[in-house]
């Protein structure tokens, strides 16, 4: 039986039930046959934007589409502004999305807030990266509901992180600004956040004989019947879509975040904050723009992640503070659990 991972992998692509993609290459007059393998290529490819899925806000009256997308490059990253080459509508052009776009994989890097009664009404995000043209609509399709705050088959919560000690507690995926900040170029600017993370409360797999029982899935983690059926939502009723394009998920993971990530030989790390641009066209250096936390086994422990990030032009960035549980990203395909924030830096 095919576990949730390979559902979710066509999902992490953006397309699926409810989301449409065209690609237009600029050379070519015609489309490409999306149906065949799409093979990542060093550079000239495009990019897509990723449906993670939708649910409600803690707010209670709110829903969010979770966003984040697939650069299909190796060892390009783009810089494309907001305007003809990036635009969400309706709504639009900016909603939150990012101008920067690393090689690869990115999860949940924006997500937008959409009243209850948003109905069948659809958003789409074009973008246009080396000549080629996608566009991915999103909407609040059924099948697509997911809880951001829990994995129903394990009980996971993502990370809660904070900007200050006595700070407003943040968790799941990013709305808006979480913190404004002023920097120097040349001088480097201090980033600190403290996060905590519960582990698992229970694990789908203690009914099933050890020959059932999945390997090395870490905390109670299982790709079985039971956790794809019961797993956040984000995986029912959804295979490869024919006529879809075929991604190799794995070959995108991205650096920082992935499950069980050690640091120098060390213990594998109970949270990971990675940190990354969202906007911003000149280079900016972090100190470590990957830090790893563990606990220590006392789960209510709130750690400290210290950075710098230093700029070399003036202007205004946004930066990302991705933060990962040991499942990894995008939950090590399930879909839980991180939480990311957006960080706004005026630099003079």
């Amino acid at each position: 039986m095919k576990s949730s991972r390979y559902a979710v992998a066509a999902l992490a692509a953006g397309i699926a039930v409810g989301a449409w993609v065209t690609v237009t290459r600029a050379q070519s007059p015609q489309a490409p046959n999306v149906a065949a393998p799409m093979p990542l290529g060093a550079r000239g490819e495009p990019i897509y934007g990723a449906f993670e899925g939708w649910g409600p806000l803690k707010d209670g009256v709110t829903n969010a589409i979770e966003i984040g997308y697939y650069n299909n490059n190796v060892e390009q990253t783009l810089d494309i502004p907001i305007g003809p080459n990036n635009h969400m509508d309706p709504g639009g052009p900016d909603l939150l999305q990012p101008t920067h776009f690393e090689a690869g994989r990115q999860w949940g890097v924006f997500a937008i807030p959409v009243p209850k009664d948003f109905g069948n009404k659809k958003i789409t995000w074009t973008l246009i990266a080396n000549g080629k043209t996608t566009a991915v609509q999103y909407s609040l399709n059924k099948p697509y509901w997911v809880d951001f705050y829990k994995n129903a088959a394990k009980g996971n919560t993502p990370p809660v992180i904070k900007f200050a000690e006595d700070g407003e507690e943040m968790t799941g995926p990013p709305t808006k600004i979480a913190l404004n900040l002023t920097a120097t170029v040349g001088q480097p600017l201090t980033l600190k956040l403290w996060a905590k993370d519960k582990p698992n409360t229970y694990d789908p797999e203690d009914s099933l004989p050890p020959e059932l029982r999945s390997r090395g899935r870490g905390r109670g983690g299982a790709d079985t019947p039971d956790a794809a059926a019961a797993g956040r939502g984000a995986a029912r009723g959804r295979g490869a879509a024919d006529n879809q394009p075929n991604f190799d998920i794995s070959a995108a993971q991205s650096r920082g975040g992935g499950r069980g990530a050690r640091g120098a030989g060390g213990p594998a790390a109970d949270v990971t904050v990675t940190w990354k641009v969202h906007r911003g066209a000149t280079p900016v250096k972090f100190a470590n723009d990957v830090i790893r936390l563990n606990n220590g086994g006392d789960t209510d422990k709130v750690m400290e992640a210290t950075t710098t990030a230093t700029f070399s032009a003036p202007g205004e960035y946004w930066l990302r503070a991705q933060v990962n549980d040991n499942s990894g990203d995008g939950g090590g395909g399930e879909q839980c659990c991180w939480t990311n924030a957006l960080v706004k830096v005026m630099v003079k």
